[in-house]
């Protein structure tokens, strides 16, 4: 821990500070090329704008900017750490929208608690992005927040923390389901932990064909039933009818495990009493509801799915989060809405499937990689994730109407975004 201290340390401090930068994208060295892009010339595409709003997709970065957007409340493994501290991590995720995905970013720290002042700061600021990625901001506020920043704005817009978990957890389901031969619509599933992820997934699930009257969501007071009172409208909504009150009760029979939890939660007399073939997906970071070694000692039946990078199955945002935005980014959607997500996890998942290339296998020192139950989901360094998701996430976006852009020649976007990235590395700084 000491020698991971001082190497990232020295990473993050290292010339130039930080993991963003801006560099100019036009020519700079001539009086005529200033004079283009400040003033006189600098007029012109104001004035195109002024009268076409639209226009600014065309005469701006607008088209590829993403915001990243946090106020620190609820930074991963880390807590409330307020939006300074919180800063790396946001810079961090934008390094990551652009070298998965070459979309720009700009990180904004909101230095405020308060619903109404983070929501209207993010609405004055909006005109100047493509999409809004909101994170780590802490539950039950970001379930408001999101909400309202939907209502009030026609651009793409996501809290990663909900929606990337539970595209990603769903394409690792649909394809343990698949492998265990289960059918969707008559698993029984447990979910741990009620903020947002968790409320998230299970909305997802039920969207994919989990019956309402077959999940079961549990807090730290245990189940979340019909006999508790007090319940918020995000808990209420999962009440169950069944008379059980704990964890323990509520996993008989179960066929999946979700757990967006803490430590230690889960154990493995719990895991026996489940289903034949039983998925648990312990996403407690850094250390799971059940320790690995424990998990899969308890049954060997089980598929077990974790966060962490160091066993088979890391559940990892990043596999989602930068290729949603860029298919909804690349039709100019004006939100990312269900059917988008869904079609994100259905790519995820199909991808899964397909025979693992030897780069992927390079990356990370495999002689073999097979779909099965040590590989549900695609590897964060699979570079057709790029193409795959994205055109998935265009295709549901065009579909389902909230495209204002129309894409058409898909085999062409695909060697786009290709071509794309192959650009935004070959002019890294780093080379």
């Amino acid at each position: 821990m000491k020698n991971l201290k001082e190497e990232a340390l020295r990473y993050h401090s290292s010339a130039p500070k930080g993991k963003l930068g801006v560099v100019p994208t036009k020519p700079y060295m001539t009086q005529h090329d200033l004079s283009l892009a400040y003033t006189p010339g600098v007029a012109v595409p104001c004035m195109e704008i002024y009268d076409d709003p639209e226009k600014a997709y065309e005469y701006t970065g607008k088209e590829n900017l993403v915001a990243v957007i946090s106020n620190g409340t609820a930074v991963l493994g880390l807590g409330d750490i307020g939006p300074l501290a919180s800063k790396p991590v946001m810079e961090g995720k934008g390094l990551l929208f652009k070298v998965l995905a070459g979309i720009n970013v700009y990180d904004i720290e909101i230095d405020t608690s308060d619903v109404d002042q983070f929501v209207q700061t993010v609405k004055m600021i909006a005109p100047t992005f493509g999409g809004i990625n909101l994170e780590d901001i802490k539950a039950p506020q970001c379930f408001e927040i999101e909400r309202r920043l939907k209502e009030e704005l026609d651009l793409p817009l996501m809290h990663d923390d909900q929606h990337g978990t539970a595209i990603i957890t769903s394409a690792a389901m649909l394809n343990a389901l698949d492998i265990v031969g289960k059918k969707i619509g008559e698993i029984k599933v447990v979910v741990n932990g009620a903020g947002a992820a968790a409320t998230a997934c299970a909305k997802l699930y039920l969207s994919l064909g989990v019956k309402a009257e077959n999940l079961v969501m549990c807090d730290s007071k245990g189940v979340i039933n019909k006999k508790r009172t007090g319940l918020s409208p995000e808990k209420a909504q999962f009440a169950t009818d069944r008379d059980i009150d704990t964890l323990a009760e509520a996993l008989v029979g179960a066929d999946l495990f979700l757990g967006v939890s803490k430590a230690g939660v889960l154990k493995g007399e719990m895991v026996k009493t489940m289903a034949k073939d039983p998925i648990v997906f312990a996403l407690a970071n850094p250390d799971p509801e059940i320790p690995y070694d424990e998990a899969k000692a308890s049954r060997p039946d089980l598929i077990f799915a974790t966060g962490r990078s160091d066993y088979p199955n890391q559940v990892n945002n990043v596999i989602g989060f930068p290729y949603i935005f860029r298919g909804a980014m690349d039709v100019r959607a004006t939100a990312i809405n269900e059917e988008m997500k869904i079609a994100a996890a259905r790519a995820i998942a199909s991808l899964a499937k397909q025979p693992v290339t030897g780069e992927v296998l390079a990356a990370y020192n495999l002689d073999e990689l097979a779909f099965g139950r040590e590989y549900l989901i695609p590897k964060p360094l699979d570079k057709r994730l790029l193409t795959v998701v994205s055109i998935a996430v265009a295709k549901a976006a065009i579909e389902s109407g909230v495209a204002t852009r129309v894409i058409t020649d898909w085999d062409t976007y695909a060697a786009e975004l290709v071509c794309m990235l192959a650009r935004v590395h070959k002019h890294s700084i780093l080379r």
